[in-house]
């Protein structure tokens, strides 16, 4: 079945919950008299979807020995990056990626020639190991593929990586009707998986907030009761001088609000920190500053210290001036 190119771009603007397209042209072809498939993809999409691509050293290093890894022979860091962000943006007309299954039976290493399709190709990489399809797979440009194969601007697989909410919100029904004439299929026990993942994973994160947010009312209210006590005296006679009761709520509510404030503003700075330096050592993601966290944070942070004050400040009021002027 042939689709417009300009499908996969228009799915990935308009539709919420798409994270990465990856077209696809597969063809079965025969090198050395090995059966093999030759799968055309655009490789910055491609790169984008296969964790096992992006590493630092990725395809442009190969295994030697057990878990280590050695580069390439001559090939400088700077010259390494060049390397790959040239075949990550546009792999060439002429070069290939060799899956690591078919490139050893066939003998094949970076820099070899390769004959197919009567046109000669230069072996770019040769890929991990993923114990997919993929180790016994030939990639080329899809463009090129398409040519070589007489199917210009056909595929036969677009490859969709999704977010798992999304798609049991009705993802897929909106891709079958972008595209009428294919068939839209998911990973039902990988998209069930992550989706329970998703939900234990919340149901945990609401549970440690709400712990942090009672124990940090505990903490504020003791806190409160302290400061109520110690200062008893000075409430007695501050009521024995006529103040209010209203006039001594506002007082300790101002030092509550100020406390909330404080705990926010510190809160948020604190934790962004962290994340920042952590998230991309135990995550392996990069982690930016969201400014609306802060404003949740030092809402939150206010209602709890004003929650938890409530109570020792009603107390306050309570300060019987007589029996407070008889302690020694």
């Amino acid at each position: 079945m042939t689709y417009a190119m300009t499908f996969a771009t228009e799915t990935n603007s308009d539709i919420r919950g798409l994270d990465n397209l990856s077209p696809k042209l597969s063809i079965p072809i025969e090198i050395r008299g090995r059966k093999t498939v030759l799968t055309g993809i655009l490789p910055k999409n491609e790169f984008k979807s296969k964790a096992t691509w992006q590493g630092i050293l990725g395809v442009f290093s190969k295994p030697e020995g057990c878990g280590t890894i050695a580069d390439i022979p001559g090939l400088t860091d700077s010259k390494k990056n060049q390397v790959r962000k040239r075949v990550v943006d546009d792999l060439a007309e002429n070069a290939v990626l060799v899956g690591g299954d078919i490139a050893q039976i066939l003998g094949l290493k970076e820099g070899d020639a390769l004959d197919m399709l009567n046109k000669t190709f230069r072996v770019e990489a040769v890929l991990p190991m993923t114990g997919t399809v993929d180790d016994n797979r030939i990639f080329a440009h899809l463009h090129t593929v398409q040519v070589l194969s007489n199917r210009k601007s056909a595929l036969n697989v677009i490859e969709i990586i999704g977010c798992c909410s999304e798609i049991s919100k009705g993802l897929i029904q909106k891709l079958n009707k972008l595209l009428p004439d294919a068939k839209v299929v998911t990973i039902t026990q990988i998209v069930s998986t992550q989706i329970n993942t998703n939900k234990m994973m919340n149901n945990l994160s609401l549970l440690l907030l709400i712990i942090i947010i009672v124990i940090g009312g505990a903490g504020i209210a003791n806190y409160m009761f302290a400061n109520v006590y110690e200062r008893r005296r000075e409430i007695g006679i501050l009521t024995a001088m006529g103040a209010k009761p209203g006039w001594i709520v506002k007082l300790f509510l101002l030092k509550s609000l100020l406390i909330g404030l404080t705990g926010g503003i510190i809160g948020y700075i604190l934790g962004t920190l962290i994340a920042i330096v952590l998230g991309p050592k135990l995550a392996e993601i990069p982690v930016l500053p969201m400014p609306i966290l802060a404003v949740y944070g030092i809402i939150i942070s206010v209602l709890v210290s004003l929650t938890a004050s409530i109570w020792p400040i009603v107390r306050a009021t309570k300060v019987d001036p007589h029996v407070i002027m008889q302690e020694e």
